[in-house]
């Protein structure tokens, strides 16, 4: 599959490719170009073009072309997830259900789009008309976790507020994000005003964050990625909206319902095998239930259906790459060597498979229970005595991202989220929800801007202008 610029379907200047791998099979199932500094320079260039041709689109225009698009999502579905599934290494009925969320967001900021209005504030004798412009070229910077899904909480907004847009997925998840581009030049989006880059995000993703042609910047991706994009993209003032890193938590009180509360777990963890950012990555579980709630997460992760993620009856698929496997299991090693002792699973167990894994006795200075990240279905349990002693471990990893607190009291649920430094916290529920609506940025090194979500997205995506008309009243 080759990128799009400018419409056209091209190679790399130098015919250099990335392989893509089925994490669940190890069988390379496409290539992608290794963008160069002139294919880059290429798309900068067009994009220049189509932010003009893009934005003098009237919103009604623009909507409707984004309804176009929705319907087109829709009706394609099965091929987008088909390629999800195989560069991904996630079950199909999980790729299949990010078309809902596709579907939902271009509609919304369609809608969003046609009922947008300028701001009139009156003085003594002028008039300030306050009005919304387009920021120019936005760089959409995708994961691999969600290509699909994340693709359009990025694109859409992008496109509604009138820009141009260049998207760069992640290398081992490229094939979804080019086809779902190409459904949007073929639902009327000017070629100019949409293109893809492919290629190593230390290369392609450096060199569009540094270039001056570039106007705003949205990436979701680890801290470091974001550390570094903020860094090049400072040199030009660019604006540059992050969703990174989370090592949240989840407290689970002692009045909590065990068998609730470990189906909650499971499903903020199992789902797309634990690569999730706002996934349960720390079990904090209060001393008094901690056995019979370790005991019960056991017994159920150990029923838990691992394997092809075409099979209809798989629950878990694979991890993106053998090579993250890896990484897993070195951190679970990693935590085991610190005193942690591992009561399920610990291993991959082929290409991209890890196996469901328990991680008992962990400790608050072991450094899974602070910034280590980890990216796959582990589940370290922390125990605590006190509210006060749960909030103090939460809040001692530089992450802030989300967090869920477990317990049959209200009141206790919401005064505990008070206390906890993130962007998001979620009583009686695990830090695994969001809504297409709501705000969704992280606190700390998890996040910069005011986040994405429709309620915000358009504003981050604009710059506002005032225009004084003197004596006019």
């Amino acid at each position: 599959m080759k990128m799009i610029i400018n419409g056209e379907w091209v190679d790399s200047s130098d015919k250099q490719v990335i392989n893509v791998i089925n994490p669940a099979t190890g069988e390379v199932t496409e290539t992608v170009p290794q963008a160069t500094a002139e294919d880059v320079q290429r798309a900068l260039e067009t994009a220049q073009r189509g932010k003009k041709i893009w934005g003098a689109y009237k919103p009604a225009e623009r909507a409707e072309i984004l309804l176009r698009a929705a319907k087109m999502y829709r009706e394609e579905q099965e091929a987008i997830a088909t390629l999800e599934t195989k560069e991904a290494g996630k079950t199909y009925p999980q790729a299949l259900a990010e078309i809902d969320n596709v579907c939902a967001l271009f509609t919304g900021y369609a809608e969003l789009i046609r009922h947008r209005y300028e701001t009139v504030l009156p003085n003594e004798t002028d008039l300030i008309y306050v009005t919304e412009e387009p920021l120019g070229v936005v760089v959409c910077v995708i994961p691999f976790n969600f290509p699909v899904d994340l693709f359009s909480y990025k694109v859409a907004p992008a496109l509604a507020a009138g820009n141009a847009v260049i998207v760069k997925p992640a290398s081992d998840t490229p094939t979804a994000d080019i086809y779902m581009v190409d459904v949007l030049i073929r639902a009327g989006v000017p070629k100019e005003a949409i293109q893809v880059i492919t290629g190593k995000g230390s290369v392609v993703g450096r060199m569009l964050a540094e270039s001056p042609l570039v106007n705003g910047i949205t990436l979701t991706g680890s801290t470091a990625a974001g550390i570094d994009v903020n860094e090049h993209a400072a040199k030009n003032l660019t604006r540059v909206m992050l969703e990174l890193g989370g090592n949240d938590s989840l407290i689970v009180l002692d009045d909590a319902d065990i068998d609730e509360t470990v189906q909650m777990v499971m499903d903020g963890r199992v789902f797309n095998a634990g690569q999730i950012c706002i996934a349960n990555k720390r079990l904090l579980v209060h001393n008094s239930i901690r056995e019979a709630f370790t005991k019960a997460l056991v017994a159920r992760l150990e029923k838990v259906v691992g394997g092809d993620p075409f099979d209809p009856k798989t629950e878990m698929g694979s991890l993106v790459s053998e090579a993250a496997a890896d990484q897993v299991e070195k951190q679970v090693a990693h935590t085991v060597a610190q005193g942690a002792k591992c009561i399920l699973g610990g291993h991959k167990i082929r290409y991209g498979f890890f196996e469901p894994t328990v991680l008992a006795d962990v400790t608050p200075d072991m450094d899974i229970a602070k910034d280590l990240e980890v990216f796959g279905p582990v589940f370290p349990i922390i125990g605590f005595d006190t509210d006060e002693e749960a909030v103090a471990i939460t809040n001692q990893s530089s992450y802030g991202l989300s967090g869920g607190i477990a317990t049959a009291n209200t009141r206790r649920g919401i005064a505990l989220a008070k206390q906890i430094d993130s962007g998001g916290v979620i009583v009686h529920g695990t830090g695994m929800y969001r809504t297409l609506d709501m705000p969704f940025s992280g606190h700390k090194h998890s996040g910069l801007g005011i986040g994405e979500g429709m309620s915000v997205s358009l504003e981050e995506m604009s710059i506002k202008k005032s225009i004084v008309i003197k004596n006019a009243l």
